[in-house]
């Protein structure tokens, strides 16, 4: 049809800019031609579908979803806008907390470590401490670990399996790694005798100087390469000539014989740092990353045969032991410095909150202590709360928290049940008419949704006034100067 010829509910954020509903209101009358739509908080929707006939009116909503937490003060039915609270705090970033926390322990599944598997986790196993430190010191008795602690299977990867290679691709393998090393052992002991013969240059540079009695310029070199004699000098000549030699020797060899020598990595002189070794980097980290797979070959002549191979349990080790993280993950909510955020948790912010109230009220609101929300689902939550307001509660003073009974879905059963309850009146819809009239960011306001703020513009001054400004000036200024003061 090009349209929508039926009336919308349409959820949305607490205490919603007003441009944001404008642009969403735009949409749903000039592009979808709905007849009418309502704007409502789904939080407060839960709220309203979970309400009881003894339950009072007022209440604090706990809503914790997927990105965030709100703690929304209602009272006498209608929703406090001026004291609602967010915490930036929700289920993605605890699901992001616990990947961090199984990657850095399982650096081996880094890649199996998703993110989607860790909210299925979260989901699953992790539950809510009625007191953390308590909780953290019963972790510590092996016992307790041994009967609390979850395995999980993750999936079954035979890359690690050594036999899958037959005897001919691995022959063909260390074939190729031992021609590698060869060519790197040549391109060093190349690069190792060019180096030398460098040094030898200088060296033989400052001799003669010593020769020709040009002394000024004999001890200022030797105080650079740190020598204190010519006998010194002398010495080390001869070391690196005979150096370069035997390099020569072991490059012809090498390129006589087939087997595959090894270079030392420690060099065979002293090195002189005024000359500076300049051996490119790559080149020692390539030979460092191929010299255990050369000392591996080297081993098998020099072990026996027949060597004990230790016992590896591929099926123990595709699992993840979920111990402290089942609890420590959720806690971001109570202590967002555990992630390093500089805000207040639920804790605190709802004793933030009911300070904003006389002791009269601060008792309505804890009669009804509502949590909702995604987020709100772990075990033992309610029993948190409890024991936070029990701590922050004057002595002897009573308070009660409920949980949704679909914490996920009451926010649509609310918004389904108002709409049809309110189909045919007027409170809370949006017609067309009102939205020619009043603008997009118009709200009409119904039990569950946000107060409407109407946007306050400056009166400007007509534009006569302004014509005769100059002109009263100027008269101004030829009468009294104590009147013009």
């Amino acid at each position: 049809q090009g349209c929508v010829d039926h009336p919308i509910v349409l959820t949305e954020a607490v205490c919603n800019p007003l441009y944001s509903r404008q642009m969403m209101s735009e949409l749903l009358f000039e592009c979808y031609q709905v007849p009418k739509v309502s704007y409502g908080v789904d939080s407060l929707y839960s709220f309203y579908h979970n309400r009881r006939q003894n339950w009072p009116c007022s209440g604090l909503v706990i809503s914790s979803g997927y990105q965030c937490t709100h703690i929304l003060p209602v009272l006498d039915g209608r929703l406090d806008a001026k004291n609602c609270k967010r915490i930036n705090l929700g289920g993605c970033q605890a699901a992001v907390y616990l990947q961090r926390l199984l990657q850095l322990k399982y650096p081996g599944h880094f890649a199996a470590i998703t993110l989607s598997r860790m909210e299925e986790i979260l989901h699953e196993h992790s539950y809510i401490a009625e007191d953390y430190i308590e909780e953290l010191q019963k972790w510590r008795s092996p016992e307790y670990y041994e009967n609390n602690v979850h395995k999980m299977q993750l999936p079954f990867s035979n890359k690690l399996l050594g036999s899958t290679l037959t005897s001919e691709e691995k022959q063909e393998r260390r074939q190729q790694q031992l021609r590698r090393l060869q060519e790197l052992n040549a391109r060093r002991r190349e690069e190792k005798l060019q180096l030398d013969q460098e040094r030898l240059d200088r060296l033989l540079y400052i001799q003669e100087l010593l020769e020709d009695g040009q002394m000024d310029q004999f001890h200022k070199a030797l105080v650079e390469l740190n020598m204190d004699s010519a006998e010194e000098l002398q010495s080390y000549i001869n070391k690196l000539s005979l150096s370069i030699e035997q390099t020569k020797q072991k490059i012809l060899q090498a390129e006589v014989n087939i087997e595959v020598d090894v270079v030392d990595s420690k060099p065979e002189t002293p090195d002189l740092d005024p000359l500076g070794s300049e051996q490119s980097l790559e080149d020692v980290e390539s030979i460092n990353e191929f010299e255990p797979l050369f000392a591996e070959e080297q081993s098998e002549v020099e072990k026996p045969v027949a060597a004990v191979q230790p016992v590896f349990n591929l099926a123990e080790y595709h699992q993840l032991f979920l111990g402290t993280e089942r609890i420590r993950a959720p806690e971001i909510v109570f202590q967002p410095s555990l992630i390093g955020e500089d805000q207040a948790g639920i804790a605190e912010t709802m004793q933030y909150v009911l300070e904003r109230y006389p002791k009269e009220q601060q008792a309505i609101l804890v009669q009804n202590v509502f949590l909702t929300g995604g987020n709100t689902m772990y075990p033992g939550l309610q029993a948190r709360v409890q024991k936070e307001l029990l701590e922050m509660r004057p002595f002897q003073s009573s308070f009660q928290v409920h949980l949704a009974s679909s914490p996920v879905l009451d926010a649509w059963y609310g918004a389904r049940d108002w709409a049809v309850e309110y189909m045919t009146r007027e409170e809370g819809w949006i017609t067309r008419k009102d939205y020619e009239e009043k603008g997009g960011e118009y709200l009409k306001e119904h039990c569950a949704s946000n107060v409407y703020v109407p946007i306050r513009l400056p009166k400007q001054a007509p534009r006569t006034t302004e014509a005769l400004a100059p002109s009263r000036a100027l008269t101004s200024s030829t009468g009294n100067p104590c009147e013009q003061a």
